[in-house]
């Protein structure tokens, strides 16, 4: 697998990791940290999904792409 392919899978797994991340903060399941500004603020729920989304697409797409 070269190097390229690898980064990008790292970055393609942080963004699932962070737009979950973001759902949880914006639906009020993760209250952490507490003065944040994305806490039960459903666009950062809707931000989050899409995000995650992302991530999964690309990591779809490199196992399809063959190595």
């Amino acid at each position: 697998m070269s190097v390229i392919r690898t980064l990008v899978q790292v970055i393609a797994v942080l963004a699932i990791l962070m737009g979950l991340l973001w759902i949880g903060q914006g639906l009020g399941i993760i209250m952490w940290p507490k003065e944040s500004f994305m806490l039960t603020d459903r666009t950062w729920a809707v931000n989050g999904s899409i995000l995650a989304a992302a991530g999964l697409l690309v990591i779809v797409l490199l196992r399809r792409g063959g190595r």
